[in-house]
């Protein structure tokens, strides 16, 4: 049970406010110096090891597509087109907003990016036109966490490798589950804003002029959406290949189609991606010495034993699964989470005769909405932060949203078919 001793430490750890990947550097260290006799230089070549996985390249790619996004003039040009869309319907901009993060999400990469966004273009509007402090924080927090189920997001491609699953796969299957989460996201508004009679933020629906206009001033990104997730669909590039083109695209747009790109943001993006990309990696590396120990120790198996030995009944497990990742999410981050719980449930998932793909959308999911909760919830505290929202304020008017997430998550959990269905 040594590997209880190495989680129990890096706990600890975590809670001691300790960088993820020193948490998990130490643990492993731990492990190799009190309660093992592998030589240290196994441990180093454990670490080192997943960095010659070439499908870890599809990381850089898109973390470097969702920050140039930002700098192309793409999202105003989906923000009209967000608005064309649900801006009629009562309380127009809570609809806008969710319906731009679902776009956005189909070509970014990361939900913090997203919803930094939308605190800097959408919620100053949102609290013109009636929308509470909370309310704005709440729905484009809630919105952003489409961005990492849609593909292309980074959480897909984490526990794609993790669980060494396809991401083409993952990719796959987070596009009804998103799309699911928007779709309730809005019904959540529409009730919101017409129990505080708030109005549409268009007098009428579109014109066909209107609506031919915008969608030729959106189609380069829709055109990045076909080639992401059409591309991958119907096996034309892989994921990282898809990064790859879907980035060079994106340049081409920013710098000679719209031409609002300079080079200065090119660099900063090449810059602000290195910095991302190398935290990410350094997750990765050490989360594959853990999963080694793990797996000499028979950690999965041990927790599989224990586990069938509760029940055999794979809803009881997925719901038992949901209730802690909620609870454990509340305190620690979640690609931590995800990287740890992993390698020892999936003994288990396989064990039950659960499809691995569909309990990562589960595991993602549920991860995701880890974000929105106190007191370590990344995507609460930034949105918070930026938009002036207190926590009091974004608890007791998000709660709708918030509800429709959870609601998402049970379907999402007990009808595989909705992660599946595409796959």
């Amino acid at each position: 049970m040594t590997w209880f001793i190495v989680i129990a430490l890096m706990f600890a750890l975590f809670a001691l406010n300790m960088r993820i990947y020193l948490a998990m550097f130490a643990a492993v260290v731990a492990y190799f110096v009190f309660f093992s006799t592998v030589p240290l230089p196994i441990a180093v070549q454990r670490i080192i090891s997943p960095t010659q996985n070439t499908s870890l390249l599809a990381i850089p790619f898109f973390v470097l597509l969702g920050t140039l996004l930002g700098t192309t003039g793409i999202a105003g040009r989906l923000l009209k087109l967000a608005d064309l869309m649900v801006g009629r319907l009562t309380g127009g901009l809570g609809h806008t907003n969710v319906m731009l993060s679902t776009l956005m999400g189909g070509i970014s990469a990361s939900n913090l990016a997203d919803a930094a966004m939308m605190c800097r273009i959408l919620v100053p509007e949102m609290r013109r036109q009636g929308y509470s402090a909370g309310a704005a924080a709440a729905i484009t927090a809630c919105g952003s966490l489409i961005t990492p189920i849609i593909p292309p997001g980074i959480a897909l491609i984490i526990y794609a490798l993790v669980a060494d699953v396809s991401i083409g796969a993952m990719f796959t299957a987070g596009i009804l589950p998103g799309l699911m989460c928007a779709t309730l996201l809005i019904f959540a508004v529409w009730l919101n804003a017409r129990s505080r009679g708030l109005k549409p933020s268009r007098d009428s629906w579109p014109t066909a002029q209107e609506t031919r206009q915008t969608i030729i001033g959106a189609w380069p990104a829709l055109f990045l959406v076909l080639v992401i997730v059409g591309g991958i669909r119907l096996s034309i590039f892989t994921p990282t290949e898809a990064g790859a083109v879907a980035t060079i695209v994106t340049l081409a747009i920013g710098l000679f189609l719209y031409r609002e790109m300079k080079l200065a943001d090119v660099g900063a993006a090449f810059a602000e991606t290195a910095r991302q990309t190398s935290a990410v990696l350094l997750v990765i590396m050490t989360s594959s010495a853990l999963a080694w120990i793990f797996s000499m120790e028979r950690a999965g198996i041990t927790m599989a034993e224990l586990i069938t030995n509760l029940t055999t009944n794979p809803w009881l497990f997925l719901l038992a699964v949901n209730l802690m990742l909620l609870v454990l999410g509340m305190f620690i981050e979640g690609t931590a989470l995800m990287i740890i719980l992993v390698p020892l449930l999936k003994p288990v998932v396989q064990q039950l005769g659960i499809d691995p793909v569909h309990f990562g959308i589960v595991l993602i999911l549920n991860l995701s909405i880890g974000t929105l909760t106190p007191p370590v919830g990344t995507v609460l505290l930034l949105v918070t932060n930026l938009t002036g929202a207190k926590l009091a304020e974004f608890l007791r008017d998000g709660w709708p949203f918030l509800l429709a997430l959870v609601v998402a998550l049970l379907l999402v959990t007990f009808v595989p078919a909705i992660s599946l269905a595409l796959v």
